[in-house]
């Protein structure tokens, strides 16, 4: 039986000209784009802001600090080794309102709290870290409550106004890795700071050495009807996970995978290797056809890839780890050399930001245009990037009225592999505002008249027989 044929009647290919191919049992249909995504398109009366080249410094730190109730707990837990400020590093970052959101995963001993806030407005430019919500919501490393946070690397903000996170439950990730809790995925009500979702993944879809380290969340008609896609990034999947029905699965396909070729790393005078496979990931934005992709990459890679969201949220394709639909995982481009990228994200006016690691840049892409090279922009003069950015580990697309870009730079490679200067700056918080006049690269900006936006790659799954 083939599982495709009844499960996903209608498959939508967009391909790099103005038609669309729909393949529906067999039988080839073609549309005009402008009849199909006329809002996608620039066809429809609205304003496509831009934002400005130039990323402003929020904050920026030497060392990581932790707001302590005293300074006698503060020493104490230096003393007793619970604290010790060079052991941390931020990794990710949210916004909420009036408050960042900073992951620092326990990649050594030392960090009391993986997740915290700080103000924002920026009050002091090196705060201290806030334990979110609470000092007791973190987990001792040494005497595990699994209930409790214990290593969390990134987080997702839906708008329903929660916090979403993956919590990897590993210690110690970069010296003698310990799975001391199962990974598990956590939501907080942001109006509250009430935990309000704790969901352990099965022991099933947690291979050995599994690194579950990103999170995106897809909230379609109600705050009920939401899915986490999540990925393992050291063993190449991604599980899903349905809030609704509070149970996930494991999604596999080959182009989850590392490419050897971009595992070689040369940054500041290091050079290493890092097999990562699937890690960024970033959903479309089209509230009219109300059709989702999640474009996805891994960490050692050229490459964009995608996928509809209906295939994975069809969770009967992968029970049984069907390949029926591995072909509907394809690449649509590449960045080319040195072009690795970490995490991503899709703003309002469709289009995507995206980290580059291996460049210290971030670059841009207008989604209703062929990922080619020519259509790939920078924010940051490549001459002058090194001085702003040093590895822009994490980028968030927020969901602020004012929307903007956020980057977390943090010199990973040098904490990992060398001694950071604690005399230097090590790490940053930078913003642009999507909503900024006139500074988007020309090949991004979706208002550009100049620069056809007739063409685009995507695919989308459809209702039966239709094609709209």
């Amino acid at each position: 039986m083939n599982l495709l044929s009844n499960t996903i009647t209608t498959l939508c290919i967009i391909g790099l000209g103005i038609s669309l191919v729909c393949l529906s049992d067999g039988t080839l249909v073609e549309k005009n784009l402008e009849e199909i995504f006329p809002h996608r398109l620039g066809l429809t009366s609205g304003l496509h802001p831009s934002i400005q080249p130039l990323f402003t410094v929020v904050n920026e730190w030497k060392y990581l600090d932790f707001e302590y109730p005293t300074f006698v707990k503060r020493q104490r837990a230096i003393s007793n080794g619970e604290f010790v400020p060079k052991n941390n590093l931020p990794l990710g970052i949210d916004v909420h309102r009036n408050r960042l959101f900073i992951t620092t995963p326990r990649w050594r001993d030392g960090v009391p709290a993986s997740l915290s806030t700080v103000p924002y407005p920026a009050i002091e430019t090196s705060p201290n870290l806030h334990p979110y919500p609470n000092w007791e919501a973190h987990g001792d490393p040494f005497n595990p409550d699994c209930s409790k946070l214990i290593s969390v690397y990134r987080t997702a903000i839906d708008s329903c106004q929660r916090l979403w996170l993956i919590d990897s439950g590993i210690v110690n990730a970069t010296i003698s890795l310990r799975q001391i809790c199962p990974p598990k995925i956590v939501a907080f009500d942001l109006t509250t700071d009430q935990m309000i979702v704790s969901y352990t993944l099965p022991q099933s879809q947690i291979k050995e050495e599994s690194l579950y380290s990103n999170i995106v969340v897809d909230v379609r008609d109600s705050c009920d009807d939401t899915h986490a896609f999540v990925t393992d990034v050291w063993r190449f999947g991604i599980v899903v996970f349905s809030l609704k029905n509070n149970r996930s699965w494991r999604v596999t396909n080959f182009n989850f995978s590392p490419n050897p070729v971009a595992a070689d790393f040369k940054v500041y005078g290091l050079n290493f290797q890092w097999l990562d496979g699937v890690f960024g990931m970033s959903l479309s934005f089209d509230p009219i056809s109300r059709q989702r992709v999640l474009y996805f990459h891994p960490m050692a890679s050229f490459k964009e890839f995608m996928v509809s969201t209906d295939l994975l949220l069809n969770e009967s394709l992968w029970v049984n780890g069907t390949q029926d639909v591995a072909q509907y995982f394809f690449p649509i481009g590449d960045r080319g050399f040195n072009g690795q990228s970490s995490t991503s994200g899709i703003a309002r006016n469709g289009v995507m930001f995206y980290t580059q690691v291996h460049r210290d840049n971030i670059g841009c892409w207008d989604t209703a245009k062929p990922y080619i090279r020519s259509n790939l922009g920078l924010l940051l003069d490549a001459q002058n990037s090194s001085t702003v950015i040093q590895f822009p580990n994490d980028l968030k697309v927020d969901n602020e009225e004012d929307q903007g870009v956020w980057i977390m730079s943090n010199r990973l490679p040098i904490y990992l592999y060398s001694q950071l200067d604690y005399g230097d700056i090590n790490f940053r918080i930078l913003r642009t505002g999507v909503a900024s006049q006139g500074g988007l690269p020309a090949i991004c900006d979706p208002n550009n008249k100049l620069i056809s936006r007739s063409s685009k790659t995507a695919i989308v799954s459809i209702e039966e027989g239709q094609c709209y």
